[in-house]
């Protein structure tokens, strides 16, 4: 679900410095947002204000959200929390493989740029009849 960046409220929250959230807004720019802020009922910020940070950047007017059924103070900061200490960033060694098949995928070897492109002469071939 989509909703107004202008219409969310933000209050006091755990999170007071942003840091640098150009490579976040970079990457939304390119991928998308893809993960939802939170947002309860009356549209108060939950999570995900880096996100909402980097929209406004970008200046998108709309954000996709998740509305979630909170209504106290209690268990929003608990949300808040939650959700900013239940990730995993890969590992050095997880980070370094990703970034090599990325670059693989991005400068395939001479004879797989060459099969590549006999595959796709025979789809453009097929695909126009």
């Amino acid at each position: 679900m989509q909703v107004p960046i202008e219409s969310i409220k933000v209050k006091k929250r755990v999170r007071e410095e942003m840091g640098d959230i150009s490579a976040l807004a970079e990457s939304m720019k390119r991928f998308g947002q893809i993960s939802p802020i939170v947002i309860s009922n009356d549209k108060v910020l939950i999570a995900g204000g880096r996100r909402l940070e980097a929209a406004r950047s970008l200046g998108w007017t709309n954000i996709n959200v998740v509305i979630a059924e909170i209504t106290d103070e209690l268990t929003m900061l608990e949300y808040e929390r939650e959700e900013n200490i239940q990730r995993k960033n890969f590992i050095p060694s997880e980070e370094a493989a990703a970034s090599q098949r990325i670059y693989e995928l991005q400068h395939p070897p001479f004879f797989r740029r060459i099969w590549n492109g006999i595959v796709g002469f025979f789809k453009r071939l097929f695909k126009k009849r």
